[in-house]
């Protein structure tokens, strides 16, 4: 890596949910950042309050398209992750997965840069393993309406380890699971932001199948925690960051409900095609290499979340 008086960052989907936390941290640690975003899902609100900063900025750009810019470190976050989103557009979704990670590793390499991929739990598929861990090879519907995201996020590990074998290129990739904090997309479809915009709206709670399905959630701080120490390792293979602390839907839903001082008013509906029905991830493996695990109680959380979101419905 390049020697310089201050690392030079290039964070794709800077302005999004993960990306605007992540560039809050390195901002913070007095590097510089680049911030690059096309705003199909971020938002310049999420940075606004770097912008003036000499050391942050910003720049509108589709990562399917090459750009040449000359940065020590490139976190690769940039693609739709919520079903709604990514299904909107698969093709779209397909690309930015598969040129947008050519993109980015084509630049890394010109550059000499390190690159970290914000791969994703969804390359375990509908698990058959339970909890998955780094080794399990996923069950993943090659066809279905989910695949565009799966698959291209198992594209895009491919490529990463592609350039790694012919052009030693650095990489890192994290496998990261259900996260959720501020700033979260109120319409993204994910279970709780759509649990918070139902209450706040006093609605009832949208559960798709009988609700005991499982998810395990991590607290975005403890999240960026997990990216910044995988970045600064040496380690190259994929690593699970994530919260295994495992909860079913229903439950989720009377705890927001509780946030709100709601009844618990639920309408039930069809279980999603191939919607995972349990997710855990195992980090022995994160926790051996890292030293990380979260640390943010699920409660704590998301009494944080729910007061963002309050904050935000009032605006």
């Amino acid at each position: 890596m390049k020697a310089s008086s201050s690392i030079r960052n290039l964070v794709t989907g800077g302005a999004g949910f993960l990306g605007s936390h992540l560039i809050d941290h390195l901002m913070k640690a007095g590097e510089e950042v680049i911030c690059l975003d096309n705003f199909y899902t971020g938002t310049k609100r999420n940075v606004e309050h770097w912008i003036g900063n000499p050391c942050f900025e910003l720049i509108r750009h589709d990562v399917t398209n090459p750009i040449l810019l000359e940065v020590d470190r490139i976190w690769h976050l940039a693609c739709p992750a919520s079903p709604i989103h990514y299904q909107f557009n698969p093709i779209k979704t397909s690309k930015t997965s598969f040129l947008g990670t050519y993109n980015m590793l084509g630049l890394a390499r010109r550059v000499e840069a390190r690159l970290l991929l914000a791969s994703s739990s969804e390359v375990y598929g509908n698990p058959e393993v339970h909890p998955q861990p780094e080794s399990y090879k996923g069950c993943v519907n090659t066809t279905g309406i989910r695949s565009c995201y799966d698959e291209g996020k198992r594209i895009a590990e491919t490529l990463c380890n592609d350039y790694m074998r012919m052009n030693n290129t650095q990489i890192r990739i994290a496998r990261i699971f259900n996260t959720y904090g501020p700033r979260m997309l109120k319409n993204d479809g994910r279970v709780i932001s759509n649990f918070i915009t139902q209450s706040i709206n006093k609605k009832p709670l949208t559960i798709y199948g009988d609700g005991s399905q499982t998810r395990s959630f991590c607290y975005v701080d403890d999240l960026i925690e997990g990216l910044i120490r995988l970045m600064n390792s040496s380690y190259s293979a994929p690593v699970n960051i994530g919260n295994p602390n495992e909860i079913n839907i229903s439950k989720v839903a009377k705890i927001i409900s509780k946030q709100f001082n709601n009844d618990e008013i639920f309408e039930y509906l069809e279980m999603p095609l191939d919607d995972p029905y349990r997710r855990k991830p195992l980090i022995d493996l994160a926790w051996r290499q890292l030293k990380w695990k979260p640390e943010i109680d699920f409660m704590d959380g998301i009494e944080k979340t729910c007061n963002y979101f309050r904050d935000a419905n009032s605006l």
